[in-house]
């Protein structure tokens, strides 16, 4: 399969709806870092959706080739898009899909591409192969990467009252000291999700841990307007 072959439809429609002015506001609030077409997420998931009704994938090898291809995009609707077809054909995943996963997180990584990783794909793959979940987090923990860590520390955030608390507290501590807004947010972001679970071991956990201020407040946030 030819990945730019088979996305022409979707070029075509993202064209078709892409809009400058918003395309302009769209890369100011993301720090000029990406260009956009200027599409609208309630527009741009319709869009995805009505392509991916009758543009399927076969093949694992196939579907790895068209996200890289859609990462290699310069607007940035194209990863956003990836994230969505990626995850619409899970039932082609293989153990292997961790490397395109991987890949996606440290290549033109932000927090809109990695927290939509973070919700679409990681649960799906931790789901299926289970017994790769601590080897990979805590490969990610330790490494030096950003937005790996970050992915460590919350790939649980949906996991309710599954959430390895063990696994949690390990990888908050590890980070307890960064200075990255990022990894500080994500502390608070992990813990405020838990505490709809179980806000008495949140409490705990920060009243017994020194955290950066960020990821206190943010971690408290919802248990203070309980």
């Amino acid at each position: 399969m030819d990945a730019s072959i088979y996305l022409i439809p979707l070029k075509q429609a993202f064209e078709k709806a892409a809009n400058e002015k918003e395309a302009k506001g769209m890369k100011a609030y993301m720090l000029n870092q990406f260009d956009f077409y200027g599409i609208k997420t309630p527009q741009r998931d319709a869009i995805v959706k009505a392509f991916l009704k009758i543009n399927r994938i076969e093949k694992y090898i196939e579907l790895e080739a068209v996200v890289k291809y859609m990462w290699s995009q310069k607007e940035r609707e194209w990863q956003y898009a990836a994230i969505d077809l990626l995850a619409s054909h899970f039932i082609l995943w293989r153990a292997s899909a961790i490397n395109l996963i991987e890949y996606s997180l440290v290549h033109k990584s932000w927090w809109d591409a990695v927290d939509g990783i973070g919700s679409d794909w990681l649960p799906k793959y931790f789901s299926l192969f289970p017994e790769k979940q601590i080897t990979i987090t805590q490969k990610w923990n330790k490494s030096n990467n950003m937005w790996l860590q970050r992915s460590s520390i919350l790939f649980q955030r949906s996991y309710k009252k599954n959430t390895n608390t063990q696994l949690l507290s390990d990888y908050i501590l590890q980070h307890q000291s960064s200075k990255e807004f990022f990894i500080q947010k994500a502390i608070g972001w992990a813990l405020r999700e838990y505490s709809k679970t179980n806000p008495k071991w949140v409490i705990t956990f920060v009243e017994q841990n020194k955290l950066a201020s960020l990821s206190k407040r943010e971690a408290l946030k919802r248990i203070k307007t309980q």
